[in-house]
Parts: structure tokens; sequence; C-alpha cells
């Protein structure tokens, strides 16, 4: 049955899928969600948060499962840790501690059978309704200096439909994501997507256009994902929803792209992971200049002869 797509309205509500096992990173995620592995000082999750929060998200509702239960206590209040630290008079380390559940309004649903990326989307309808809505995964982090997310809104509120964000990658690594096809727009970082394929072969993808982790999704997603069978690895895909809307813009008007050029970082496996801290660490004031410089004598000092 074909949907109306929806007028323009403001985008107030993210959505974040975190039921994820986390088994790149056992046995550190046993016991632990992977979303709450730091990032320096941070959870990496806590970054996604701000992410939305700065871009006009105030309504953030997780996608969880079994083990889950920290990120919750993280974005609680900590009565306990708080009267500590007032006590002390410890202000800086009491505002950060207060900061994570000040970010905004948070809710969590469980999705119960790991069924994939599209499955986790659907939990979120009765929570989403009729309105245009943002969803980030965790394993992208984006620097807050390059607003991918406060683009991607705007796009959205101009040309309706559903937004995704995509980077230009190596021709070998494209059957790593998802892969868009796309033609030009006015915008020099806009494009319009009239196709879309998950992990294609290197032979087979239609551009060099990878989908990253952000999305901002006409509510006629939906009624694509209910009517979705389980594609690649068996899992009901968000590309495949997404590949449905591109090419039938009656069914949820267009699917326009973002060409982000800034600055990710990549959380999910343990090298990107391992990186990702190195570039944050380094780049931070109270951290950066020492780090650094004890980063340099370490690579000189363990280089192998010829390559310090």
């Amino acid at each position: 049955m074909k949907q109306t797509p929806s007028p323009a309205r403001a985008v107030t509500k993210a959505v974040i899928p975190a039921a994820g096992l986390g088994t790149r990173f056992l046995p550190a995620t046993k016991a632990t969600p992977k979303e709450m592995l730091p990032v320096v000082d941070k959870p990496a999750i806590q970054y996604v948060v701000e992410e939305a929060a700065a871009a006009g998200l105030s309504d953030i509702l997780m996608i969880t499962g079994r083990n889950k239960r920290p990120l919750e206590d993280h974005f609680d209040r900590n009565f306990e840790l708080e009267q500590a630290l007032l006590a002390k008079g410890d202000h800086e380390r009491l505002a950060r501690v207060q900061e994570s559940s000040s970010l905004a309004s948070l809710h969590y649903v469980r999705q119960g059978d790991p069924r994939g990326l599209g499955h986790a989307v659907l939990c979120a309808a009765p929570h989403v309704g009729d309105q245009p809505f943002a969803v980030l995964l965790g394993d992208d982090l984006i620097d807050p200096r390059d607003p991918l997310l406060s683009r991607m809104v705007e796009v959205q509120g101009r040309e309706g439909g559903s937004v995704v964000a995509l980077m230009e990658v190596e021709p070998s690594q494209i059957h790593l994501y998802g892969c868009a096809a796309v033609r030009g727009t006015a915008d020099s970082d806009v494009v319009k997507v009239t196709g879309l394929v998950e992990k294609p072969d290197p032979g087979d993808a239609p551009s060099n256009y990878a989908v990253i982790g952000r999305y901002v999704l006409d509510p006629a997603v939906f009624g694509v994902l209910r009517q979705t069978g389980p594609g690649r690895g068996g899992e009901i895909q968000l590309t495949d929803a997404l590949q449905k809307l591109a090419t039938d813009e009656e069914t949820g008007g267009t699917v326009h792209g973002v060409v982000f050029k800034g600055r990710r970082y990549d959380t999910g496996d343990r090298g990107d992971y391992l990186r990702a801290i190195v570039q944050l660490a380094c780049e931070r004031e109270d951290l950066g200049p020492q780090f650094l410089a004890w980063l340099s004598r370490h690579v000189a000092e363990t280089a192998p002869t010829g390559m310090a």
C-alpha cells in the first residue's frame, strides 16, 4: 500500500541502536556493553548522544538488549557519587559527572531478537510516530567541529524524504559498507540517491560512496521495513528499505545524501578504536601536548630501523 510522504516537520527525535553483542571486543565486552568502552575518558556512547543533542535532538531513544543496563545508569543521576564529589569540593569532576544526565531526554526499549539494523529501527516506531527522525550508529564518532548531523537535518527540512550520510572510500573498501548510486545536485555536498546496495563486491559497486552511520529518515520507512524480509546475513537490512524508498518516491519521498569530508573516528574494530583514542587524546588541550611528546619518543624508540 502506498504511503503519502510526510510534510516537512522539525526533527527532534533520535534513535541510537545499541543492542549489539560487541563480539569483536571480547572479553572486554563479556560483562560491559561495547558502547561503554572508554574513548579517552568518556564512553563512546556519550559522544553520540552529545552529537544528537548539539543538533537539537532533545528526545533520544536507545534500542538496547540484555546486559545493557550500564547505559541507563550512565545517563542517570548518581547522587552518592555527586555528594561525595561535592563534599570534597571537586566541582570540576562533579560537573563532568552531571553532564551526561542533562544532555537530553533519554528513553530505552529492548530489541529482543537480534534481527539486524532494520529491525532495531522498526522497534522505534511506537516512540517516533509520524515524525522524521535521526538514526545514529555508535561505531561512528563524528568530530563536533564538523556538524554532519545538523547539515543532514537542514537538507531533510528542505528536501523532505530521507537523508543518508556518505563518504568516499577506496574502491577496495566498498564491500565493507552500504553503497549508494548517486546523481549530483546544485549543492556540492548533496547528492540524490538513486539506489543502494548492501556490501557489494567491488566489481559490482555503483560508486565509491559508502553509507556511514548517520541517517535522517521519513517515518514512511517503518511501513517499508515491515514488508522487508531478511537480506544479507539473514538480517532485516535498513539499506534494503532505503533502496525501496530511493527507487519509489511515491512510497516515502526522495532519498538524498550528504557527502561528508570531515573528521570521523571509527570505533568498530580494535585497531580503529585504538587509533580513535590516540587521535582524540592528541587533540585535547589538557592531554595532548604531554601525550604527543611521549608518543613521538615511543615511536622513535620502537620503530624498526630505518622507519623512525
